[in-house]
């Protein structure tokens, strides 16, 4: 009696998962585009990525790369997105896995992420300034090292390394049901409020409910939870030393890092800065996303780096201009 009473809640249990999972696929509509500009579509690896486009052509580029959890998307930058494509040729990708990108069952890894960037970047943008926030810090700072495909990188909180392998926690988060029920637990509305209050904003007036509404949204999109294995699981960690690699770096680099940040504390950023022998700019009141807690302040340092370059630039042309023809 105590066996089949026994089965009979296991079996009542899986029920009630494949119920819960059932009804919240069937509440998430279609995920819209968070960013105004360009809706377009590059096709890349058998993959439909995603990604918005907006301001003049003409102007020079910069590509947004937003940062890696399980509700990531190009969102993360709305809040700079329009203001800076007034002066810029703004492209903000939604990365394999993620946003409005397709997310097909596949074991996502760091260097398939180093790939995109840097195929993404040479077809699709011309000697681009790259702003990316956390692992994709990473990609384009390996991107560049194999490709060459940017003329600055400003990052934000960069990291290699959120912890070891661990291969049964992806197989776990891929498996179809108790994967699915895990993945819908950590991207409930309640867990992304307490990430976003733990790790991604120092203040609860920085992001709205809105906010957290997209995240449910991109969260519970078919395949959302293929990419994010592989990164709770670690294996979305590039096997590099990101200090050593920054400092062959042939373009400028600006570390960007939140004060309070916690995840990733600016005690870090302070060693990879100096290990790297580049500028560090720190944000009071901000953790893990300083662009998005402080878009004006973000924005004028942004700003002042290209206009610097660009200024750079526009100084070599004219010497190399004014010099006599041998």
């Amino acid at each position: 009696m105590k066996l089949r009473n026994a089965l009979t809640g296991i079996v009542g249990s899986i029920g009630s998962a494949a119920l819960g999972n059932r009804l919240l696929a069937w509440k998430a509509t279609d995920l819209s585009p968070a960013l105004d500009g360009r809706q377009e579509t590059y096709r890349w690896r058998g993959f439909d990525v995603a990604y918005t486009e907006a301001g003049d052509p003409d102007d020079p580029d910069v590509v947004l790369l937003h940062g890696v959890h399980a509700a990531a998307s190009n969102k993360e930058f709305d809040q700079m997105f329009d203001q800076l494509a007034q002066t810029h040729h703004v492209v903000a990708p939604d990365l394999p896995g993620f946003g409005r990108s397709d997310r097909p069952p596949l074991t996502y890894s760091a260097p398939l992420y180093t790939a995109f960037v840097a195929d993404f970047a040479e077809d699709l943008t011309d000697d681009a300034a790259c702003v990316a926030t956390s692992l994709s810090g990473a990609y384009a700072t390996l991107a560049q090292q194999q490709a060459h495909v940017f003329s600055r990188l400003v990052l934000i909180a960069p990291t290699a390394d959120t912890g070891p392998h661990r291969p049964w926690l992806r197989s776990l988060f891929r498996s179809p049901l108790a994967g699915q029920t895990l993945f819908n637990l950590l991207t409930s509305k309640p867990s992304l409020h307490f990430f976003d209050d733990r790790e991604g904003y120092a203040s609860e007036a920085s992001y709205t409910e809105r906010d957290v509404d997209y995240q449910w949204q991109t969260a519970h999109q078919p395949g959302a939870r293929f990419a994010p294995a592989s990164f709770v699981s670690g294996y979305l960690d590039p096997d590099v030393d990101l200090g050593a690699e920054l400092s062959r770096i042939d373009v400028p680099v600006t570390i960007v890092w939140g004060r309070d940040a916690t995840v990733s504390p600016l005690e870090d950023g302070e060693e990879l800065a100096e290990r790297a022998d580049t500028k560090l700019v720190v944000f009071d009141d901000a953790k893990l996303l300083p662009h998005a807690e402080h878009p004006g302040p973000f924005l004028d340092v942004l700003l002042d780096e290209l206009t610097a370059d660009e200024q750079a630039e526009a100084h070599e042309e004219m010497d190399a201009s004014a010099s006599p023809a041998e």
